[in-house]
């Protein structure tokens, strides 16, 4: 069987035994598995390789791009500010952001850009990779633009702009951009090995991203004018570009984390411990109620399938995901090929799942089913 380097509690044998197994038959090439209860690292495991020839293991300090898992981070870093009274999510952006109020969108609320019910859901074409790595020019395109539905009526995934839209809003209101705001109130005091914006020194130590299948549809075949079209193509990003030096150093907190279990579940155990993390209290729980309002449910504009959307995460919905349990105190969010990432506060549990080897899907996948469902059955 796969080696598997790290610790593993006597109750999660089985989620070691899954890792094995996936590296053993190649559906996962290199990963990292984290479970905190009740504070603690319980699982903080990995194995297999980090590159495709497999000549360099999966160490414990290799980390990856974990694409949409990143927009868990950028939730985190708005709740902060929240927490200190500095953003209200049910105040207008434009209280914020006064260039934001046009086109309609000068109703639009903080909590919208957090739920994806903003209508914006990428930026208008003409775009290019290049403007979305230049923070001037993709937030000035976005204040300009017009929603695509009235705000507030449904959820449209925003698929690589929700990090410059609240970024924006934290940059605003902070001073700070979003990868520094992340590095200096997040991955350093907390000691997690998390970055939006990889340092050059990092860089040796990343993982690239393995592609995952092709579309089983050919995208440029479909009506460009149509809001799944216009979401999935403003900019078009092929996988191998997470990749380049471009992207790994831009702030694209909608996509460009990188990370591994261990570094997301230390941050993202926030959430799920009920605010505190090494005995300290950063989120009441006042604020992390705001989670836990229901902001839309139905079918996503973007993605097809019914989604449920709090304010910054994902909310149990069985029919789309039904390998998360339904609780009333239970969010998510995960990345492009197959990243996950769950909290559950009732439990005081975060689970995480990163690999550099991505399927087919948006929102986790078949490997990630797997573990979470071994790590809720191992409990009581």
């Amino acid at each position: 069987m796969a080696d598997i380097q790290g610790a593993c509690d006597a109750r999660f044998t089985e989620l070691r035994d899954i890792l094995s197994t996936n590296i053993d038959s190649g559906a996962d090439l290199g990963a990292s598995v984290a479970v905190v209860l009740d504070g603690e690292m319980v699982v903080d495991m990995w194995g297999g390789w980090s590159d495709e020839a497999q000549t360099a293991p999966w160490v414990e300090d290799t980390i990856t791009n974990v694409w949409s898992t990143t927009k868990t981070m950028v939730a985190l870093s708005a709740l902060l500010l929240v927490e200190h009274g500095q953003i209200d999510v049910f105040a207008p952006v434009a209280k914020y952001w006064p260039e934001f109020a046009q086109n309609g969108k000068e109703n639009i609320e903080v909590r919208h850009l957090m739920s994806h019910t903003s209508g914006l859901a990428a930026w208008n074409q003409p775009v290019t990779n290049d403007d979305i790595y230049d923070w001037e020019i993709s937030t000035k395109m976005l204040a300009a633009q017009e929603p695509w539905w009235e705000p507030g009526e449904g959820s449209g995934y925003h698929v690589l702009n929700h990090g410059h839209l609240i970024g924006e809003v934290i940059r605003r209101v902070d001073g700070r951009g979003l990868k520094q705001f992340v590095h200096e109130e997040l991955a350093e005091p907390f000691g997690a090995d998390f970055q939006i914006g990889l340092r050059d020194e990092d860089l040796h130590r990343v993982s690239d991203v393995i592609p995952p299948p092709p579309f089983p549809i050919d995208l440029e075949s479909l009506d460009p004018t149509s809001i799944p079209i216009r979401a999935l193509t403003s900019p078009l990003i092929d996988p191998p570009t997470a990749n380049t030096a471009g992207w790994r150093g831009a702030d694209i907190g909608g996509a460009n984390g990188h990370g591994n279990a261990r570094s997301v579940a230390r941050l993202q155990q926030i959430v799920g411990n009920g605010g505190t993390i090494d005995g300290r209290q950063v989120l009441s729980s006042k604020t992390i109620d705001l989670i836990f309002q229901e902001q839309s449910s139905g079918p996503d504009r973007v993605l097809f399938v019914p989604l449920r959307f709090g304010i910054g995460y994902g909310l149990p919905e069985p029919e789309t995901l039904p390998y998360i349990p339904d609780g009333d105190e239970i969010c998510f969010w995960g990345g492009y090929g197959g990243s996950m990432i769950v909290m559950d506060r009732t439990r005081r549990l975060t689970i995480a799942y990163m690999m550099n080897k991505m399927e087919g899907g948006v929102i986790g996948g078949v490997r990630s089913a797997a573990l979470l469902e071994a790590t809720f059955r191992a409990l009581p």
